[in-house]
């Protein structure tokens, strides 16, 4: 008695279900750079739910700033307003180029759990998620140079460049870690957990950074060793920071920085994807 009630309900929903899918119309493809936006956004979100994340981007730059300013300023330079004059920028720098770190992690972290197998199945183009994931570190990048600044003018830095030359030089600075996140994006797609990424990250960027001219003047360094702090990118990316900020820089210092973030995007970005798509 029950069979012909149950079988109209299923005829009724079978219709209703058709009469759906054959009335909409199927959601058009995402374009490039709505997604790339969106999973840039999807990277922020993840500070807002992680406030932790912030930590080497607020708390570790201000460390730096007052702990080599008052410890070691006098007994480098003389004096330590002298000394802040000359390590504000290259801190900056550092800290920064620290955070492009996580870039790597953060990919790593989504393979290993399985989220990018959820990525393929979108109507997306496949580079979105990771060129999106980039960009919302951007935002990262721009906060922990703003830490750096905002600590240094309450501690008496004044930059002679004014603010176009702090603004110029944040901007170079971003340009260039947007190209070197592409470097350890393509170790987080090549090693199998995010702490390995992490360890071998920190490993070849702290040498770089302590190898260049962010804490002394490379002259007052042995010549074999002026020799590498000269050639090191990070050298040449301080020196052109210092000088928007000091309105001294030449065209020369921003062109050599401009060009290594392309060269490094250039090669590691393609590279990226590949290992992206075959994973």
């Amino acid at each position: 008695m029950s069979t012909a009630p149950a079988r109209a309900r299923t005829a009724r929903e079978d219709q209703a279900l058709h009469a759906a899918l054959s009335v909409r119309e199927r959601p058009s493809r995402a374009s490039g750079l709505s997604a790339c936006l969106t999973f840039g956004w999807r990277g922020m979100l993840k500070i807002k739910h992680v406030p932790e994340q912030l930590v080497d981007v607020t708390i570790t730059p201000v460390l730096f700033v007052l702990m080599f300013t008052y410890i070691f300023g006098g007994a480098i330079a003389g004096s330590t307003g002298e000394y802040l004059e000359y390590l504000l920028p290259g801190i900056m720098v550092m800290s920064v180029l620290f955070t492009t770190v996580y870039s790597g992690v953060a990919l790593n972290t989504d393979v290993t759990k399985g989220v990018v197998d959820r990525f393929r199945s979108l109507p997306i183009p496949r580079s979105a998620p990771l060129v999106g994931a980039v960009l919302g570190d951007s935002v990262r990048y721009v906060l922990g140079a703003v830490v750096v600044i905002a600590v240094g003018l309450a501690i008496g830095f004044r930059p002679d460049g004014g603010v176009v030359g702090v603004v110029a030089a944040v901007a170079l600075v971003v340009v260039f870690a947007f190209g070197l996140a592409w470097v350890f994006t393509t170790l987080g797609l090549l090693l199998r957990t995010p702490n390995a990424v992490m360890n071998a990250g920190f490993m070849g960027i702290f040498p770089l950074t302590f190898l260049s001219n962010v804490f002394v003047d490379p002259e007052t360094l042995p010549g074999w060793l002026e020799t590498v702090v000269e050639i090191n990118p990070i050298s040449h990316l301080v020196t052109a920071s210092r000088g928007l900020m000091g309105g001294s820089a030449t065209g020369g210092d921003i062109a050599f920085v401009l060009a290594s973030a392309a060269v490094l995007a250039a090669v590691f970005a393609p590279l990226t994807v590949r290992l992206y798509r075959s994973r």
